[in-house]
């Protein structure tokens, strides 16, 4: 019999298996990505090393709590459970920091003047690239439809001659990128509790390994 419950042995094993191969996963599609990833670090991106880090994280850490269960260790599940702490408390963070960057970008277009769309509406290329924007995300102007000075045919064609999108294009960009920060806020908070989940097994099973171990001590020592 081992030290361990079979039914949260299992489980254990199950979810940690699951999860390297999401890491499997992750570490392919790091691969796939790294040119792109290069690509964007050369204009101010985040270094794709970041990508490598994550995947090889989500891929080894439940190898290491497969080893764990299997051993039956508790050094080794000490080990495992450290690692979820830190893991918990980096994507703790992570997610904060993302939701403080979601609040900075929303702010700063929420206070976009008049002078800050000037530049744009002033070359002919910044200009064609807005009004192919309008078009897609159906919005007018960077601040408002009064940064055109007058309606310009490409806006008024979808709604009619009386009217125009009542959506400013620096609020539908905003829309745009706030769907990307929900999906990362919602990765780094769904690690974060999962990553105290396994942490409050690995405690939980650390107990029952005491308890065996201690009462085959007391065992031995009463037959002594």
């Amino acid at each position: 019999m081992g030290k361990i419950n079979g039914c949260i042995k299992c489980l254990f094993i199950f979810f940690n298996v699951v999860f390297a191969i999401l890491g499997c996963v992750l570490f392919y599609l790091a691969v796939q990505i790294t040119p792109f990833s290069h690509q964007v670090a050369a204009v101010g991106g985040p270094s794709p090393a970041w990508s490598w880090v994550f995947a090889l994280g989500v891929l080894i850490l439940p190898v290491l709590g497969i080893v764990a269960a299997c051993m039956e260790k508790e050094l080794v599940f000490r080990i495992f459970a450290g690692f979820m702490v830190a893991g918990m408390i980096i994507m703790l963070i992570f997610g904060i920091v993302v939701v403080v960057s979601r609040n900075t970008l929303k702010d700063s277009l929420d206070n976009l003047s008049a002078e800050v769309a000037k530049p744009i509406m002033e070359e002919e290329e910044m200009r064609n690239m807005l009004m192919a924007f309008e078009q897609s995300a159906q919005c007018c102007g960077v601040v408002s439809s009064s940064d055109w000075g007058m309606l310009h045919p490409s806006v008024l064609e979808p709604l009619g001659p009386n009217q125009i999108y009542a959506t400013s294009c620096s609020g539908a960009l905003f829309e745009i990128a706030n769907f990307f920060f929900k999906i990362i806020m919602g990765i780094c908070f769904t690690f974060a509790i999962l990553a105290l989940l396994a942490l409050l097994m690995s405690v939980l099973m650390v107990q029952q390994i005491r308890k065996h171990d201690g009462g085959g001590s007391s065992m031995a020592m009463q037959s002594y």
